[in-house]
């Protein structure tokens, strides 16, 4: 009989957990086939996964591949919805035909490592764990990838605070691309309105007075994004639907668990207004410049720090990478999509559909 390593320790194969992955796809004709084999590549009892899928009214050949798929597979089921609904409301269907007790939520175009799956429910060790994130590793995409994009620099320092928060229980926000909760412990996604589908699973299980921890050893790559502009739509409609989810999870943000709060207002919602505080921070500065250098010093650095964001911006239009004006610039931008999703939040704009980042 086999083993495999996981964490240090040796795991039978006839002891890993049955599983049920579920896919929300829309129009992922280019890497649905391949995340298909990726999983059927894993180092883990195929008889003892279960990969439903859901097109959400795709309009390309997804739904011809997925077929196509399940015919070839029997361990495959395909759910292919005749009206688009939101990924949210096919992640409903697809957890209610679920048989399994672990479900595992990833992305059409994430891949995983041979060992992920078995690390990821590994770390189910305990019944006080309700939900495992793995780490998910961004990749620099081929062909005419901007040098702007500083998103996995960004990612990078994401990791290392959900790795802390791991070590405490109390992670946050699990990688859209690779976590698993006990069904259990699944809360519907409301779907008259857009959340943000992992945030609202981890706080959903947190909220349960579960453990939510992170495996490091559990990988899942993504591409970045190609272009600023894509990273940048994303961010805006990610940022309207965190504040959503926040909004349904309110209680956590003063809750008898004082760390899982402090987590909470540090780690997302004090991040997500700084775009507030720096515009605050302006116009307070420009009002008291005349009260003294201290003042006028603090104008000098904010305008410097604008004045980098321009040189960011004519770095990137000539698609070169600056270095420090490139970060600028990324953080900037960033954080101008914070303000604009919070816009959008406010009133009511925010869209529970929307088209898959361009391959």
């Amino acid at each position: 009989m086999s083993l495999f390593k996981s964490n240090g320790k040796s795991v039978k194969a006839d002891s890993l957990p049955p599983v049920s992955i579920l896919i929300s796809a829309y129009n992922e004709e280019k890497v649905i086939r391949q995340r298909i084999e990726n999983i059927k590549s894993l180092k883990y009892v195929l008889n003892k996964i279960e990969l439903i899928i859901g097109s959400d009214c795709s309009t390309d050949k997804t739904n011809d591949i997925l077929q196509q798929g399940s015919k070839n597979h029997p361990w495959i089921k395909i759910e292919l919805f005749k009206s688009r609904r939101g990924k949210a409301a096919v992640l409903n269907d697809l957890a209610a035909l679920a048989k399994n007790e672990i479900l595992v939520f990833t992305d059409a175009n994430s891949i995983f490592d041979e060992d992920t799956l078995k690390n990821l429910t590994s770390g189910f060790s305990s019944e006080a764990i309700g939900g495992v994130c793995g780490r998910l590793v961004l990749e620099e995409p081929e062909g005419n990838y901007e040098k702007s994009n500083k998103e996995r620099l960004y990612w990078k320092y994401e990791t290392i605070l959900k790795k802390f928060e791991g070590i405490l229980g109390i992670l946050i926000a699990a990688n859209g691309g690779i976590f698993a909760i006990r069904k259990k412990l699944f809360t519907k996604f409301p779907e008259k309105y857009a959340v943000t589908d992992d945030l609202f699973q981890t706080l959903a299980v947190l909220n349960q007075n579960y453990k939510f921890i992170y495996e490091y050893n559990s990988v899942a790559h993504e591409a970045v994004s190609k272009e600023v502009i894509t990273e940048f739509k994303r961010k805006v409609r990610f940022a309207a639907t965190n504040f959503q989810t926040i909004k349904d999870f309110k209680n956590l943000l003063l809750n008898k668990k004082i760390l899982l709060s402090y987590a909470i207002w540090s780690h997302k919602v004090l991040r997500w207004l700084v775009p507030v505080f720096a515009i605050l921070l302006f116009f307070s500065n420009l009002f008291l410049i005349k009260q003294g250098s201290l003042y006028y010093g603090a104008m000098i650095l904010q305008l410097g720090f604008y004045f980098s964001v321009i040189v960011g911006f004519i770095f990137h239009k000539l698609k070169m990478s600056g270095s420090i004006f490139s970060i600028i610039y990324y953080y900037t931008i960033t954080n101008v999509a914070l303000l604009i999703g919070m816009f959008k939040f406010l009133a009511g704009k925010h869209a529970y559909t929307w088209d898959s980042t361009p391959r």
